[in-house]
């Protein structure tokens, strides 16, 4: 729950409003309907689809998406699971009773544990969730970036901290101007890590 919630959230922040339900809609799809859990993660699913939607201009869904957004999140405490819920129930508000007030005023940014999580800020538990989101809204074949995130955890989980697929996740997150570049380095390094634990499995 929490590597879900802070990658979800730095991608949103990090302005990538249209992604950054696909951090939380895997968990929020294995969670009991009705749990606290399930409505914060369904209410900030929502948020975000409500910000998208104005940002495009569509009011009758930002209206629609922000009420029942607000909706989910109501009940909850101001702080739940740490993330500062009544900036963004407070934003809801205003914004399901004027969409265009988009144009005139950014919409908040999500606070969690009492800091704006960022992309750069994430650990690699995050950051393994967070970075093949990102490679799908930005056109990239996830794939490669679901096998990095599993063997940069594989590798700091046996005490590797220096593992290349975790500088490169990084590095792909972070790095707009050599983005594709890096994308052909790590995918190059999975092709061979692959191939060498297949060359093990053979053996056996």
């Amino acid at each position: 729950m929490r590597d879900a919630l802070r990658a979800g959230i730095a991608v949103y922040n990090d302005g990538e409003v249209h992604a950054a339900h696909d951090a939380w809609e895997s968990r929020w799809l294995d969670l009991e309907s009705g749990t606290d859990d399930e409505r914060l993660l369904h209410g900030l699913i929502q948020f975000t689809a409500a910000v998208y939607h104005a940002q495009n201009g569509n009011w009758e869904g930002t209206i629609g998406l922000a009420e029942s957004a607000g909706a989910y999140l109501a009940g909850l405490p101001e702080r739940y699971r740490g993330v500062d819920l009544e900036t963004v129930r407070t934003f809801l508000a205003a914004l399901a009773a004027d969409p265009e007030r988009i144009e005139r005023r950014p919409p908040p940014n999500l606070v969690y544990e009492g800091a704006v999580a960022r992309l750069a800020d994430l650990d690699p538990e995050a950051l393994a969730v967070a970075a093949p989101v990102l490679a799908a809204e930005w056109g990239y074949d996830e794939a490669p970036l679901e096998r990095a995130s599993s063997y940069a955890l594989s590798d700091l989980e046996a005490g590797r901290d220096d593992s290349r697929f975790i500088s490169l996740l990084y590095d792909f997150v972070r790095d707009d101007e050599n983005r594709a570049i890096v994308y052909q380095r790590l995918s190059g390094h999975v092709e061979r890590r692959a191939a060498k634990e297949s060359d093990v499995e053979g053996l056996f």
